[in-house]
């Protein structure tokens, strides 16, 4: 019963450990500095709104194509500020990318909320 018990302990610890999606989420006032200490900005906006306007800086990999599992130009030597335009899409691709073993943090706001530098 014993065995069992610590078994069943283990088992609750593993399960909480792996797969919880947790990776950090900063306000949008929160970005510069996180750029400043050498962050990458990837914005997950589709091509058009990241032409628009978009942080100076940012690379643009849109949502669509990552859901497709499509990295290609991401590396997993860098950290990555994930940002949108409203915070929606972003919390979506940081579980993708956190899940695919990337640094990232979620930006709880999106472009709409920026009122920093834009290229």
């Amino acid at each position: 019963m014993k065995r069992l018990v610590g078994l069943m302990a283990l088992l609750v610890l593993l399960l909480a450990a792996c797969g919880n999606g947790e990776y950090e989420t900063i306000a949008i006032d929160e970005v510069s500095a996180k750029q400043e200490a050498g962050y990458t900005v990837l914005d997950v906006r589709e091509p058009y709104e990241y032409e628009e306007a978009h942080i100076t800086g940012a690379e643009n990999k849109p949502l669509s194509t990552l859901r497709e599992q499509e990295f290609s130009g991401l590396s997993e030597d860098q950290q990555y500020v994930v940002i949108c335009q409203s915070g929606n899409r972003s919390k979506e691709a940081s579980a993708i990318l956190h899940e695919a073993g990337y640094d990232i943090v979620n930006v709880s706001e999106g472009m709409s909320s920026w009122e920093g530098d834009v290229e």
